[in-house]
């Protein structure tokens, strides 16, 4: 077994010659283009993808590896996934070649090998370059071509940065510097992850409201944190995509998940102090007018400035780096229970929801909006210890009311302005469980 560490960019095609030229300027170590040729399998009820396994066969100049990836991490496109690689003769599975640990039960399922069958392929050629960052040895791939599943199809231009050896630290560093160059764009969507949607026939993304976040039952205050802003740089990123695909309402769901992580380093600002994220508060504001000013979302997307940004939010996840900001008191609380902070928090906010909407605001309602944006994300980041269907209730009636000050609806405000400060809490109000 391996531990794939990599980084995945798009890449703007109008900038291909650009970003190659570029690359031939930090190494002399260049790989000339080959075709490489991948081919996806899955069963028919799809068991590999519910245990997050993909299973593959890649081919290049008559020589077969298949590859199973087991279930990783996945912040912003830095991918981190264990992985078993088997050198094969010809372009057939043979599964009883893989160790019993890849697979979940700690053996090979007895009828998986005649229910796998192809799903969709890859075809693409690969140009590459090797860099030596600080102590590691890091492979740049240049991929161009095409993912395909029957009849429906849509092309690969990606980069990827591998770490061969050394530290995932000098890949980010790698990193800072290529996105200086306009024309690359951080993204989540593995080629596989395209196949597999185009194997479903290619449905339209819909535009994905942020839901409550689920956190591990014992969760320390930090993994919290953690969660919360790993599904703030899911939805920007979710929403990115759609946008640059021609969904122009994505727009406004990029720049809300944008204020998610605003919100998020509020929220836990009493322990990660206002220092530890202030060069990354910075690259928000300079991506939120990007976003606005944008002439079009290619403009936007493939900015140094919206690339700088996330690339900073991965690296900020990936290496904790709110960790050397914190003192003694701050390191015992963000080591506590996040249920514990999340039981104060609710109540925190909720009695500013309260506070602020109690009577009637005439013609102020739109000062309140930043505000009631802001509590309604601190309230799906912290409910989730609770029953799902009670905190929808309660947080549906303060969205209702955000999004009838948004469209002015004056009638429609003061109906779920009355329904929301009368609710009873769904959360315990002590602080304690």
């Amino acid at each position: 077994m391996t531990q794939e560490i990599e980084l995945k960019f798009i890449v703007d095609p109008s900038r291909v010659d650009a970003l190659r030229s570029h690359l031939h300027t930090l190494t002399d170590e260049h790989v000339a283009p080959a075709t490489l040729l991948n081919i996806y399998y899955e069963t028919a009820d799809s068991w590999l993808r519910s245990h997050d396994m993909g299973l593959r066969i890649r081919g290049a100049q008559d020589r077969y590896e298949m590859t199973i990836k087991t279930a990783g991490r996945t912040v912003g496109g830095l991918h981190q996934r264990p992985e078993y690689n088997i050198a094969i003769d010809k372009p057939e599975l043979d599964l009883t070649r893989f160790p019993a640990e890849a697979w979940p039960e700690g053996g090979l399922p007895a009828d998986l090998a005649e229910r796998v069958s192809p799903l969709f392929s890859t075809h693409f050629d690969r140009e590459k370059w090797l860099v030596n960052v600080g102590d590691s040895r890091i492979e740049i791939a240049l991929d161009l071509g095409e993912v395909k599943a029957d009849e429906l199809a849509e092309p690969i231009c990606e980069l990827e940065l591998e770490l061969l050896s050394g530290a995932a630290e000098d890949v980010l560093k790698l990193a800072r510097q290529l996105v200086t160059q306009t024309g690359l764009r951080q993204g989540s969507l593995s080629k596989a992850a395209r196949g597999y949607h185009l194997a479903k026939g290619n449905p339209p993304r819909p535009l994905r409201a942020t839901e409550i976040l689920t956190v591990a039952p014992k969760a320390s205050v930090e993994q919290g944190l953690e969660a919360a802003l790993e599904l703030a740089l899911s939805q920007w990123q979710y929403h990115e995509e759609l946008w640059v695909r021609g969904d122009k309402n994505a727009q406004a769901a990029t720049l809300a998940a944008i204020a998610l992580v605003r919100h998020t380093l509020m929220l836990f600002g009493g322990i990660v102090p206002r220092k530890a994220s202030a060069r990354l508060r910075d690259l928000l504001t300079q991506s939120e007018a990007t976003l606005t000013s944008a002439v079009s979302a290619v403009t936007a997307v493939y900015s140094p400035e919206i690339a700088t940004a996330k690339l900073a939010l991965t690296e900020w996840l990936v290496t904790r780096a709110w960790r050397t900001f914190l003192d003694d008191k701050a390191q015992a609380k963000i080591n506590d229970s996040f249920k514990r902070f999340a039981d104060i928090n609710l109540s925190r906010h909720a009695a500013e929801l309260k506070r602020n909407f109690a009577q009637p605001l005439m013609d102020k309602y739109q000062d309140q909006l930043p505000r009631l944006s802001r509590d309604i994300d601190s309230m799906l980041l912290l409910a989730g210890y609770y029953d799902g269907v009670r905190a929808r209730a309660w947080l549906e009636n303060w969205q209702g009311l955000l999004h009838a000050i948004k469209t002015r609806q004056r009638i429609e405000i003061e109906h779920f302005r009355n329904e929301a400060i009368v609710q009873e809490p769904f959360w315990l109000h002590s602080g304690k469980r």
